[in-house]
């Protein structure tokens, strides 16, 4: 269909830095072409005589703004004066107060919903503050209609807590971020695109989905963005561009595509939890799920269970269990709180999903498993047991376990005749997998593998970066960044930031080439598959070939 797209520019606090934002805005446009609007969330206005003294010359007609720039209040006491009244005005020429809460429709069709300002937390609420009344006369309008499927965009100048579940993890203090009504907000006008800010962060949340698969109808996606602050010294992102055509002139089979990276909804909560939120109208209160953890019984009398501490039983969180681990003075130790995902997820060991039969050890905080259509039958994988996405965001008793599954499992090979090959796409994967491929000594050199790796790479126009052996990833890959990681046995490291596209089985296809394993059909897992028997004896085997290196192990 030939709908045009409306060209949309959104922005992070601005705080008075008026010039600043729009000389940026006119060179965007002087590249790419005029955009139709531009969205500011977070704090508009600054405090100092400098951003007064800027404004005055907007208000005044001196300066104007290059694009038509819509924005929310103020998100502070001080920045209130900037508003002569509650509702929605233009402030400038091209300059538009949206209001305290409201739906803006455009010309086009797009439907924009927006929130100015922070979550009152007193009665009766200041002036920059919204209550859960503005946010029921926003919400119940839209949703009570038959029709309502979502809206285009949402902006709000606080995040919605918890909007971190289930994706990647942002640069903020999960714990004191956010609102939970905003979050109320979001779950209810599913919009496609939701800005916020005020965090002085850049974070672009994995798109996460709108509907529980095989339940309901598929429903559009949630792209959720929060931009950093205009000018900030650490050159954050602070200015999004993106083309959208309006939901109401889509084609609906368009509109419910699914990216292959697509999440649970952050936001995703039982059927009880939603009636009492429904009861109390928007609930700020996060009601936390306790953690579940599973313990497995490594009695030799079992001979095939996987190798690791305690014995199997299904505890809720409190250690109520009628087998429970003691520590050295004989108390009962408490089970560990482990991150939880909030949707199905295959490798969190404590999730229904996770193929049990495959796993060989099971320590404190990881666990090893067998490779599901392995590259061989020794090929293995080191996980986190709480639900992490990539190495860069693993606490450092995560880290100091998986470096001892690396240690135990390099001697392992060794006596074996073989060297080890570590990696990980940090892309289109929701939990953190080492993949651990062993390399026959005779094969090939450590040399020829760095060699294979970067040549492959270069042929896909790809530039695999070697980091120093003593740096850690989280210098180079803030949490969120897309990445695949190689570390060889000789310690060397390389990395390579995915830009757009990345081959999901790149790391397999260069193991599998003629020039080290030469197995080439391998390089697809799906074509290695095997049955459930084949499976648990393979990794039967496994355990009692790894049970001398395994430090999890207890008699």
């Amino acid at each position: 269909m030939g709908e045009q797209p409306v060209r949309v520019l959104a922005c992070g606090d601005v705080e008075g830095r008026l010039t600043a934002l729009f000389s940026r805005v006119q060179s965007i446009q002087k590249k790419t072409g005029q955009f139709d609007l531009l969205l500011c969330v977070g704090e508009f206005f600054g405090t100092t005589p400098e951003a007064e003294a800027e404004w005055q010359q907007y208000k005044t007609g001196a300066k104007k703004a290059p694009i038509h720039t819509y924005i929310l209040g103020a998100a502070s006491q001080e920045t209130v004066k900037s508003f002569p009244s509650a509702d929605g005005c233009e402030l400038a020429d091209n300059i538009t107060y949206l209001g305290r809460r409201g739906v803006f429709t455009g010309v086009s069709g797009l439907q924009i919903a927006y929130v100015s300002g922070r979550e009152a937390l007193q009665e009766p609420a200041p002036a920059h503050c919204f209550t859960s009344k503005d946010l029921s006369a926003l919400v119940a309008p839209l949703t009570s209609s038959s029709k309502f499927r979502g809206v285009d965009i949402l902006l709000t100048s606080q995040w919605p807590r918890g909007v971190w579940q289930y994706g990647n993890n942002p640069e903020v203090n999960t714990k004191s971020c956010g609102s939970g009504s905003i979050a109320s907000v979001a779950d209810k006008l599913k919009p496609r695109y939701h800005f916020a800010a005020l965090e002085g962060a850049h974070y672009e949340r994995l798109p996460y989905r709108n509907h529980v698969v095989l339940q309901e109808n598929a429903q559009h996606v949630s792209r959720f963005i929060a931009l950093a602050t205009v000018n900030n010294p650490a050159k954050k992102k602070y200015l999004y561009a993106f083309n959208i055509i309006p939901m109401k002139t889509m084609d609906p089979s368009e509109l419910v595509k699914q990216p292959q990276d697509v999440t649970e909804s952050p936001y995703r909560c039982s059927a009880k939890d939603k009636t009492d939120k429904q009861k109390t109208g928007f609930s700020t209160a996060e009601a936390e799920e306790p953690a579940r953890q599973y313990f497995f019984d490594m009695s030799r009398k079992q001979g095939g269970g996987p190798r690791g501490r305690g014995r199997k039983r299904y505890s809720d969180g409190d250690g109520r269990g009628r087998d429970q681990q003691q520590d050295r003075d004989g108390q009962p130790k408490q089970p560990r709180r482990h991150p939880q995902p909030t949707g199905p997820c295959w490798f969190c060991l404590a999730s229904p999903q996770v193929e049990k039969h495959l796993v060989v050890s099971i320590g404190t905080h990881c666990y090893l498993a067998m490779a599901k259509g392995g590259l061989t039958p020794h090929h293995m994988l080191i996980l986190p047991i709480g639900h992490y996405q990539s190495v860069v965001e693993l606490s450092s008793e995560v880290v100091e376990e998986m470096e001892k599954y690396k240690s135990a499992l390099k001697s392992f090979y060794k006596s074996r005749g073989e060297r080890c090959v570590l990696f990980e796409r940090n892309y289109r994967s929701q939990h953190l997998q080492l993949q651990v491929v062993p390399v026959p000594l005779d094969r090939c050199t450590t040399e020829d593998i760095k060699e294979a790796f970067m040549v492959q790479a270069q042929e896909q126009q790809m530039e695999l970066m070697e980091i120093p052996q003593h740096t850690d990833l989280k210098q180079i890959a803030p949490p969120g960044t897309p990445y695949f990681y190689v570390e060889l046995d000789s310690g060397e490291k390389l990395y390579y930031r995915i830009q757009k596209h990345f081959p999901l089985q790149f790391g397999r296809e260069v193991l599998a080439s003629e020039a080290l394993l030469n197995i080439p059909t391998r390089a697809d897992w799906k074509e290695c598959k095997q049955s459930r028997e084949e499976e648990e004896e393979g990794c039967k085997q496994l355990r009692d070939d790894f049970q001398p290196y395994d430090f999890a192990w207890e008699d």
